[in-house]
């Protein structure tokens, strides 16, 4: 297996990660919802001679996340990485743990954890098998110091977080790596938190693949830059 699977495929972190691997001479599946923003990616990594392809889907229907990791999984031979980050602001109603209702917080674990357990368990048999594979989970930081102004999204990230880290608990000896990475910096545009200091996603990327190459016995990187 020769490939990385991205899901929440974006112009920042995502093909950040597509870069990193692809330049390793990984192939590059990128999946989300918007399946125009994916064929950019696409354009773009074909242009550096990076082979991608695009499988679109939403991690909140878990029958077509499933189905874009097979096909993904039939186009490049297997699947070797999978890299979970999903973000889905446009539908996120920010709210302090004061001010959340159990709403604002199922939809974020729908989301962060959710959708990682279905792609997880989409990808593992087949890793299982191999023997061999990486599965990186992507949160910010609040999952382990939380921000009151997003309180539930901080608490589904550390649900997340919490249930990686058991993962690599549960797989240690088996030869699959996973790990969390909490990215604790801005990456572009504004921040939430104006005192995080700024960072490339270029930069931030080259975490993911220490963890998939030299790092493979941690389960957790903050990068704070």
């Amino acid at each position: 297996m020769t490939s990385i699977a991205i899901i929440g495929a974006g112009p920042q972190m995502g093909l950040a990660i597509a870069r990193t691997f692809g330049t390793q001479g990984l192939d590059v599946a990128l999946i989300s919802r918007n399946r125009e923003k994916l064929d950019g990616l696409v354009d773009t990594l074909t242009a550096e001679g990076i082979t991608a392809a695009a499988f679109p889907a939403n991690v909140l229907d878990h029958d077509a996340l499933t189905q874009a990791l097979k096909d993904a999984a039939t186009r490049f031979d297997g699947i070797d990485v999978l890299e979970y980050s999903p973000l889905a602001m446009e539908s996120t109603v920010l709210a302090t743990p004061a001010e959340s209702d159990p709403s604002h917080i199922q939809h974020e674990i729908e989301v962060q954890l959710y959708g990682a357990m279905a792609a997880t368990k989409a990808v593992l048999p087949a890793m299982r098998e191999a023997g061999t594979g990486t599965l990186l989970y992507t949160t910010g930081a609040g999952s382990l110091d939380p921000l009151p102004m997003v309180g539930n999204v901080n608490a589904a990230a550390a649900a997340l977080r919490n249930w990686v880290v058991n993962l690599h608990k549960e797989l240690d000896g088996t030869g699959i790596q996973v790990a969390h990475v909490a990215i604790d910096v801005a990456l572009g545009g504004a921040s939430i938190d104006p005192t995080l200091r700024r960072a490339t996603p270029e930069a931030v990327s080259s975490v993911y693949w220490d963890l998939h190459t030299t790092k493979r016995d941690q389960a957790e990187i903050v990068y704070r830059g």
